[in-house]
């Protein structure tokens, strides 16, 4: 945990820049890079009718780790896609409790 979902960014170059930016965020974050997932969300942008070329957004859900480093996390993330080639990004995060997240049947607190 965390889980890093991705959409409107081409495939490959999520792939070519993952191993470097979990190097920088299991830095910022200081857990485990077993920890980490990286998920390409497939999609499919509409407007007026039409297919339109998608926009990148990003999403992390994970344990809340206070706003210092969610703003460093944003910022790597920000980077890692602006070295794709891409202008522009949203990142939202959610944050999980403890009590409402499960592993095999067993809560985290």
């Amino acid at each position: 945990m965390p889980q890093i979902k991705m959409r409107g960014v081409d495939l490959e170059k999520v792939c070519a820049g993952s191993k470097e930016m979990i190097d920088n965020l299991e830095e910022i974050i200081g857990c485990p890079r077993d920890y980490f997932t990286i998920e390409w969300v497939p999609s499919t942008f509409v407007c007026d009718g039409g297919i339109v070329p998608g926009y990148p957004f990003v999403e992390v859900v994970w344990f809340d780790r206070g706003q210092k480093v969610q703003d460093q996390v944003a910022r790597e993330i920000t980077r890692f896609v602006h070295e794709m080639g891409y202008s522009s990004v949203d990142v939202y995060f959610h944050a999980l409790e403890k009590k409402s997240y499960y592993e095999n049947g067993v809560s985290f607190i």
